[in-house]
């Protein structure tokens, strides 16, 4: 009976223990914004140790692509497994991953050229300074870092570019990198029904353009963050991706650039994943 007894606790222990080594995601949080006129939704990754420690933890802000929301990462990233397996191996270091909704309202990581829909300062003004506070996340450049893939590898780029102080590190996924010129951010702009000033397209496309971006941007304030690029050989988005990686070149920008076997789909973006969460904890920990 006493041997009995023994073996079920050693499998509560055991069944515990187990479960305490799992992280948790939350998809569908929310947060109130004024800039946005509404709730934004965001999902997050917490460690497995985040409830019974009492330490605070790098963040990692993960941008879903266009035509998924804050669960892309979640359904089709298998984020918590993966890094769940990540940090088990010691390839990873515990970390917060923040993925916010880019899909509702209107598309995209950025202000749009009328400055009516103002994504991006709710992103820097009210999304950061929300779940900084609300979780235990080290609010220094050295501990946070961004990555995306598609159009959120453009919002890597551009956010890191745009603001080099606040990221330790940066990872964009198959990047969309902007339209590569004027006429196509007007051709963008007419597909979508947009008004605009003509005066305001060239300064537009000049900020929302990673490789213009990176002529204005002074080189040292890049060179502050550390870049990982990786984009498949089957990609449609190969030529901005293969452009930044010769402007970075050119300028003597410290970066990895990854060109792997595959498309711009989920098997290639699951298969980055654990290669950003080690970049990413490599900068956090300062090697």
């Amino acid at each position: 009976m006493k041997k009995i007894i023994v073996l079920i606790l050693i499998g509560i222990i055991s069944t515990s223990t187990a479960f305490a080594q799992k992280g948790k995601v939350f998809d569908n949080l929310t947060v109130t914004s004024k800039i946005l006129k509404g709730e934004r939704k965001y999902a997050i990754y917490l460690p497995p140790d985040y409830e019974t420690s009492e330490r605070s933890y790098p963040v990692l802000y993960l941008l879903h692509g266009a035509g998924d929301d804050q669960t892309g990462w979640v359904q089709f990233g298998e984020v918590l497994n993966i890094t769940d397996k990540a940090i088990k191996n010691g390839k990873a270091t515990p970390m917060i991953i923040v993925m916010p909704d880019a899909d509702t309202g209107k598309r995209g990581y950025f202000n749009d050229i009328s400055g009516k829909w103002r994504y991006e300062d709710f992103f820097f003004e009210e999304l950061m300074p929300y779940v900084e506070q609300k979780y235990r996340i080290k609010s220094e450049k050295r501990f946070r870092a961004v990555a995306g893939l598609s159009m959120g590898g453009g919002g890597s780029f551009m956010y890191a570019l745009h603001h080099p102080e606040l990221f330790s590190s940066a990872c964009p996924l198959s990047a969309y990198v902007g339209p590569l010129t004027v006429e196509q951010l007007k051709g963008q702009l007419d597909r979508r029904e947009e008004p605009y000033i003509e005066n305001d397209l060239q300064p537009y496309f000049e900020y929302h353009n990673a490789i213009s971006l990176l002529e204005k941007v002074a080189v040292d304030d890049v060179k502050s963050v550390n870049w990982f690029i990786d984009c498949g050989d089957d990609d449609f988005l190969y030529e901005g991706n293969s452009l930044m990686h010769i402007a970075m070149r050119k300028k003597d920008i410290p970066h990895e650039y990854r060109v792997r076997q595959g498309a711009h789909n989920w098997t290639y973006w699951r298969e980055s994943l654990p290669v950003v969460l080690s970049f990413v904890s490599d900068t956090f920990h300062q090697h």
